[in-house]
């Protein structure tokens, strides 16, 4: 049997076990998750073992440590994997829920009811992390999942799945409710975009070539996440101290995500007194600053900003710097610059603050805090499948309630239309 073959087989399974999960309980809908969180730390050896066959054969052949850091599971991943998935099964159960009610003239109530979307693909790259946290929310919102990582990660992946996959059908759900393409050829990824009678949805989370690849071939509507060009400004009435340490943390704690800081705006007015604090700290952590004419007067190490600067995704210890006259001038930069994915306003100014939050279109905007806080988990979601720049159906962290759509129940009592 061909890739082909195996691939639409899997989706037809999907599609199956999605009625199936579409009318499960609560109740056994969170069985299955606490299932699968159990069924992570007691595989935890196996798991662990296969990550390390991914490791090696990446470090081989030579990725960045970028992709290196993302591919590579500890005891301590795996143990926040199954909390997110136990954090997920807490959550209140979205599918049936009611969002309104309203009576017409003619006595008939009309109400939305949230749903299940159906099957969704989820094609991702090297995070291993991202099979159990996409699985989790899918399974909980009612939705079948086909789950296709990289390369680079595919024995971890494969490992996760079979754990998975064991609790699910533990809980008496069918294994299909999580699948796993084991293929590594494109071959696969072009198959399973053209099953659109079977699949619902699909979530790329990746890189920008890898998204705008897969929204260009496939015959099934997607959700994307582009990259994340995110800014943190300083304002003129910034506290430096509290800036220092979200600019830090912004751009250091995790360099490799979409959610750090690629691009630092400095107010004119304090930049004398807060970037050589800031050059210092961000150089002892290794960063090379790049940066536009007036931020080189602070250092001789920071590095002349060409245009692509502004709008690089650097996902490692590169910094783009740029004083500015306004905070008008700072949200022009990120209006043209950003990708609107996150930023961020440090400021003491309450109206500054205010006006930076409603003028930045941003998913996520920020005053006074990292943006490496964009994160279902933080957000309070328990996990998330994406996060989206789009700007129909969901936007920023993607959890339960952006994995149903509606549908409309209407109650009536002999009506009928004149």
């Amino acid at each position: 049997m061909d890739i082909t073959c195996i691939v639409e087989k899997k989706a037809q399974g999907a599609r199956m076990a999605s009625k199936i999960l579409a009318n499960a309980s609560s109740v056994d809908k969170d069985k299955a998750l606490i299932y699968m969180a159990d069924g992570l730390n007691a595989g935890r050896d196996f798991i662990l073992s296969e990550n390390r066959k991914d490791v090696s054969a990446a470090k081989r052949s030579g990725v960045s440590k970028a992709m290196i850091d993302r591919l590579t599971l500890d005891v301590c991943r795996v143990k926040d994997m199954a909390a997110s998935v136990k954090a997920v099964a807490k959550l209140p159960d979205p599918c049936g829920s009611i969002d309104k009610m309203w009576k017409r003239p003619n006595r008939l109530i009309i109400g939305k009811m949230r749903v299940p979307i159906g099957v969704i693909a989820i094609i991702y790259e090297s995070r291993p992390n991202v099979t159990s946290d996409c699985a989790s929310l899918c399974l909980k919102s009612g939705n079948a999942v086909i789950l296709k990582g990289g390369r680079e990660s595919i024995r971890s992946n494969m490992a996760i799945c079979k754990v998975l996959q064991e609790a699910v059908m533990k809980a008496g759900l069918p294994a299909d409710c999580v699948n796993m393409i084991e293929f590594t050829d494109r071959k696969a990824v072009t198959c399973l975009l053209k099953q659109d009678k079977y699949i619902d949805l699909v979530i790329p989370r990746g890189g920008e070539g890898l998204i705008r690849a897969i929204a260009e071939k496939s015959r099934i509507p997607v959700i994307k996440h582009y990259k994340g060009v995110c800014h943190v400004y300083v304002d003129k009435d910034a506290d430096i101290k509290k800036a220092l340490k979200i600019c830090l943390n912004a751009k250091v704690q995790r360099p490799g995500v979409c959610n750090a800081m690629e691009t630092m705006l400095v107010h004119k007015d304090i930049a004398g007194r807060f970037m050589p604090k800031a050059v210092k700290a961000l150089r002892e952590k290794g960063v090379e600053i790049r940066g536009c004419e007036r931020s080189m007067k602070f250092s001789p190490r920071i590095k002349k900003a060409s245009e692509a600067d502004w709008y690089e995704e650097y996902l490692g210890l590169i910094l783009a710097v740029k004083i500015v006259d306004s905070a008008q001038q700072a949200m022009g930069h990120i209006a043209k610059y950003g990708s609107g994915h996150s930023d961020a306003i440090v400021t003491r100014d309450y109206a500054a603050s205010l006006e930076f939050l409603k003028k930045v279109d941003s998913a996520c905007v920020y005053s006074n805090a990292s943006t490496r806080f964009t994160d279902g988990f933080q957000f309070g979601f328990g996990a998330e499948i994406g996060i989206s720049t789009d700007r129909i159906h969901a936007r920023g962290p993607m959890a339960l309630q952006e994995l149903t759509i509606y549908k409309y129940i209407v109650i009536g009592n002999g009506q009928i239309r004149k």
